[in-house]
């Protein structure tokens, strides 16, 4: 310290202190004043702001809740509508099988009852495939394990004929694309 930096300041009154005491006690004076009177302002406007995102963010999450019941509220009634859809079409062929179930087999032949069941699973073919069924058949084609389950193999003399399907015990079926059911095949094995 020099000695001048302890000397009151000209024009100073006694008890004042040096300029260093004036400016930090003018600077402390300060900081407390403007902490209380410019903080405040800032704070609410945080605050306000804060409460505007937080009522937004509750908005926009009572929004997507209310969008996601209503798709499913949607995509259950799309559902049930097709659904009544393909039951329409097939009560016409529940008709016809309840007529076949209550015949008198005294009055009617066998092959009258046969020719009957065969035009209803022609039209119940008919109406599923209207409807997007599709039936797998694969007789002479390659074993395919994707469409195809393998219940029984037979040996075949001819090399190309290895893994080609012989026989079908059990169609399969799929619909839209996806396998509702693989087809219940006999495969043929080459042995030589």
């Amino acid at each position: 310290m020099s000695a001048f930096e302890n000397q009151p300041t000209p024009g100073a009154a006694e008890g004042e202190g040096t300029p260093d005491d004036t400016l930090a006690s003018d600077g402390d004076g300060a900081d407390a004043g403007a902490e209380g009177a410019v903080a405040s302002p800032p704070d609410a406007d945080v605050q306000r702001q804060l409460d505007e995102a937080r009522d937004k963010h509750l908005r926009l999450a009572a929004e997507f809740e209310n969008a996601r019941r209503r798709w499913a509220r949607e995509r259950d009634e799309t559902r049930a509508r097709a659904q009544a859809d393909l039951v329409k079409h097939l009560i016409d062929a529940l008709d016809d099988i309840g007529r076949f179930a209550h015949v008198d087999p005294a009055t009617t032949d066998s092959a009258t009852i046969v020719q009957g069941v065969e035009m209803v699973e022609k039209k119940l073919m008919k109406l599923l495939g209207n409807a997007g069924l599709e039936v797998i058949d694969p007789v002479g084609q390659q074993f395919d394990p994707a469409l195809h389950e393998a219940v029984a193999t037979e040996p075949t003399p001819a090399q190309e004929d290895d893994h080609v399907v012989s026989r079908v015990y059990q169609q399969g079926y799929r619909f839209g694309g996806q396998l509702l059911r693989p087809a219940r095949v006999v495969v043929k094995q080459y042995n030589g």
